[in-house]
């Protein structure tokens, strides 16, 4: 990379920091700027907590800089802590009934392949799982595998936007179309979304869309959000009924108790907890604005696929996708097979790496996440590792094996 911003992180020196996919990493001032929310709040909690003289407002200004970012309107856009709480909200205001079916693939997040088994014993929906066979090489045969998916029973389309497991940037448009002509709600994970690849919620159309701002926005821990078209908002309730909830109308216009719309307001009041790495969302923005940052992304995107590719020569083994398919800046690296647990607290132990390790349904992987704080030299050293640990020269020594 022609660009390093190491010296605006706080990330440990003595740590090659590969796995910002996880939980990102926030920048120096962006961390600073959130700490002033909480010594604000704790020099007077009552009126920094108080909507009448300040909260409403300030995460008015949070939710307005990020809707332009994000290319919608602040009153379908509502803050929640992790992109998990915002599509447990969405999922399970849905009247779903017994012998509807949910649609949805085999590259789902964890959490929510719970979520939705969940939802579906609750309300005695089916969950159709898609496979999407790897390698993914084209466009057409991801959209033709989901498609072939739809029947006349289907009412929920669930898809990642960026698969978590995978890293695969999966092309949503065309499916997000298809799902609304049909009148099937589209609901999608796009928690590693925000600050990875440009998003425009209101041109890509999904009815529930659900983001970290925390990962690859580098906004502060415990910043996402939900984002509801305007017609399905008086259908969301919120995991927990507190002070912003209204029995009276929400369709789109109506206000809520504390000044925005019923929705935002019925998910984002919910009594005491610390609004501050929320309100440091603008922080993040300007950051990345001062950084030009998607110059920066441009640059990680091909130090990152660039290793991916060094790392397939090294075992002679196939990548999981197309290079336009791969996640911009996260790719997932087959390895040869090993036990991922130790292959992973090696490197960690012995390189000072830190990057996910994991079997996922038989293919072994290394998840290569690049952000603008790492170097060509923290890619050579994780191919040197990987090839050492998983070589053909004595790997069960190097990993501390008998």
């Amino acid at each position: 990379m022609t660009t390093n911003l190491t010296q605006h992180f706080l990330l440990d020196p003595e740590v090659v920091f590969l796995n910002h996919g996880s939980f990102g990493a926030c920048p120096r001032p962006v961390f600073e700027d959130y700490q002033r929310w909480q010594l604000k709040l704790e020099r007077q909690p009552v009126e920094f907590l108080d909507s009448r003289r300040g909260l409403a407002a300030n995460l008015r200004v949070a939710r307005t800089a990020l809707a332009a970012e994000l290319g919608t309107d602040a009153d379908s856009l509502a803050q929640v802590t992790n992109a998990t709480t915002g599509l447990n909200i969405a999922l399970q205001s849905l009247p779903l009934k017994p012998g509807d079916e949910i649609l949805t693939t085999n590259h789902e997040y964890s959490a929510l392949e719970k979520t939705l088994l969940f939802i579906a014993r609750r309300t005695g929906a089916k969950i159709v799982t898609v496979e999407i066979a790897l390698p993914l090489n084209s466009a057409e045969a991801f959209h033709d595998a989901v498609l072939a998916g739809f029947t006349d029973r289907t009412r929920l389309l669930f898809l990642s936007h960026i698969t978590s497991p995978t890293a695969l940037l999966f092309p949503i448009e065309r499916l997000v179309a298809e799902a609304r002509q049909r009148g099937i709600w589209s609901v999608i994970d796009g928690a590693h979304t925000p600050g990875h690849i440009p998003l425009d919620l209101d041109a890509l159309g999904a009815d529930f869309y659900s983001g970290n701002c925390h990962k690859w926005l580098m906004s502060p821990k415990g910043s996402a959000f939900l984002h509801v078209r305007p017609e399905w908002q008086a259908m969301i309730d919120p995991l927990v009924i507190s002070h912003g909830w209204t029995a009276d109308n929400k369709e789109p216009g109506v206000r809520g108790p504390f000044g925005a719309s019923a929705f935002v307001d019925e998910v984002e009041m919910q009594g005491t907890r610390d609004p501050s790495p929320w309100l440091a969302v603008p922080s993040a923005l300007a950051f990345r604005r001062d950084h030009d940052w998607w110059q920066v992304a441009a640059e990680c995107s091909r130090l990152a696929q660039e290793t991916a590719a060094r790392v397939r020569d090294l075992f002679g083994l196939p990548a999981l996708s197309a290079p336009s398919l791969s996640a911009p800046q996260m790719v997932a690296m087959p390895i040869p097979p090993c036990d991922p647990i130790a292959v992973h607290d090696a490197l960690l132990r012995d390189y000072g790496i830190e990057i996910p390790v994991f079997e996922w349904q038989g293919h072994h992987i290394a998840r290569l996440s690049c952000q603008g704080y790492n170097t060509r030299e923290q890619m050579d050293l994780l191919v040197k590792a990987l090839g050492e640990l998983l070589g053909l020269e004595q790997p069960r020594r190097k990993l501390g094996q008998a």
